[in-house]
């Protein structure tokens, strides 16, 4: 490895950032992660700090986790590559699709289709929603409806269902028929409705005015996160899912849940769908499924799409990556899945995430900048800041990035995404680590509030 000073020097230099302008990154060098342990992380200065965001929403065991590194280790060893397309399989990923659909029983799913990440599993599934109506012999219903303020990765599809403009408009024209509902998003809405329940029934009724507008027959599936993530951590009100699915149900629409970010325990249940006791036709997942150690993911598909694929051979599927079932990547998900299980994480996430969203809802009596904290299930938590919480007009970027640098330097990596601080830590979190989140918070709100 080279030493600091070339590290320093090349840094933004040769590759671009994803997510940020290179000309923002060539004045503004990244901050360059050289070692880790447990769920704190070390730049190439030596300076450690819990990493509230969770590697990307992913490290949910942390950094130290050993079972998931030996089994990488032992697999590469034995078969590091294979491929799954016709013809072939591998061992280990045969055990996977077993524990999988043990796993998630409970939500309705009992096969896998496996990708290398979430944007491709939130491709794979919108292409399956599709062919699942072709075999059905309603090959019209090609539209996909979602919710605004969703993110459902960086694909072309996945981009044109996302329902946030950052994340569109330099690519667009993006695929057509995707169209977007209000999301249940107390704090900001179109309805200016601050009753959550109520908001639930407006956004849903905007989905059925959709469906009406569009042709029920026209539509193959609405996607949506079980909380929205990437969006400020926005949790729709309990009823608003169970309504979701009660709407595609009568109208023949598959419903597809973007877990990658809530599959595995982040919400303090093992599934976001299950955090709403619903069952949706398809599960899109990833992160967690590895720690993060191996790009991974899975498409978890209920009984209604499977018995549309395997009643006969007309169900082929022309879609697939060269690293899906990657070897490697399902033993580690093995591992991981197993390791998840062994330490019961929800319980930690839900107990964790409690506290954060508490403590966050604290540091809002004492700092005008928050206007809005929201949180409560799991370890996903999110303040939104502002300049003036009466016209709750949105902080400017320099004051996220003070925030994001003071918080750091006092102990603790928080992510920024516009207005919004999120915290994702991952799932082992202590009590004390969480409590150093919290005051490395403090930290930086208090200096950008000296900075104003």
């Amino acid at each position: 490895m080279k030493d600091s000073n070339f590290l320093k020097e090349n840094n933004a230099r040769h590759f671009w950032h994803p997510m940020t302008s290179p000309a923002f990154s060539r004045a503004n060098p990244p901050k360059i992660i050289t070692g880790s342990h447990g769920v704190y992380i070390r730049d190439i200065d030596g300076h450690e700090a819990v990493d509230a965001v969770g590697g990307l929403w992913n490290v949910n065991l942390g950094y130290s986790c050993a079972p998931v590194k030996a089994a990488i280790a032992a697999q590469l060893d034995t078969l590091p590559y294979y491929s799954t397309f016709r013809g072939t399989t591998n061992d280990a990923v045969i055990e996977l699709s077993y524990e999988l659909a043990r796993f998630f029983e409970p939500d309705g799913l009992s096969r896998a289709f496996f990708t290398s990440g979430g944007s491709d599993s939130v491709e794979t599934a919108l292409k399956l929603a599709r062919q699942y109506h072709k075999l059905r012999g309603e090959p019209g219903r090609i539209k996909f409806l979602s919710l605004k303020k969703g993110y459902h990765g960086t694909h072309f599809a996945a981009a044109s269902v996302n329902g946030n403009a950052n994340f569109r408009a330099a690519y667009e024209p993006l695929m057509p028929g995707c169209y977007h509902i209000p999301a249940p998003y107390t704090y900001r809405n179109p309805f200016n409705e601050s009753d959550p329940a109520r908001l639930a029934q407006l956004c849903a009724a905007a989905l059925e005015d959709e469906i009406a507008f569009q042709g029920a027959s026209t539509i193959a599936a609405f996607i949506m996160e079980p909380i929205l993530g990437a969006g400020g951590v926005i949790p729709p009100h309990p009823t608003f899912l169970p309504m979701v699915r009660d709407i595609c149900d009568r109208h023949g629409i598959l419903l597809i849940t973007d877990e990658v970010i809530t599959a595995y325990g982040r919400t303090g249940a093992w599934s976001g769908a299950r955090l709403w006791g619903v069952k949706p036709d398809m599960m899109c997942t990833a992160k967690a499924i590895t720690n993060g150690f191996f790009p991974f993911g899975a498409v978890m598909i209920g009984a209604k799409v499977v018995e549309a694929f395997e009643k006969d051979e007309t169900g082929t599927i022309g879609h697939g990556y060269t690293y899906s079932g990657h070897p490697v990547g399902a033993a580690a998900a093995l591992a991981c899945l197993a390791e998840t299980e062994r330490l019961n994480v929800v319980d930690n996430a839900a107990a964790r995430g409690t506290q954060l969203y508490e403590g966050c809802k604290a540091l809002m009596a004492r700092h005008d900048l928050i206007g809005d904290v929201r949180g409560g299930h799991g370890l996903m938590t999110a303040i939104e800041l502002v300049s003036d919480r009466a016209t709750k007009r949105p902080a400017g970027g320099d004051v996220t990035t003070i925030v994001q640098e003071a918080a750091y330097q006092a102990g603790a990596m928080v992510r920024v995404s516009g207005p919004h601080v999120i915290l994702s830590p991952s799932l082992i979190l202590s009590k004390a680590e969480a409590a150093i989140i919290l005051s490395a918070l403090e930290a930086g709100l208090t200096a950008a509030e000296a900075a104003a």
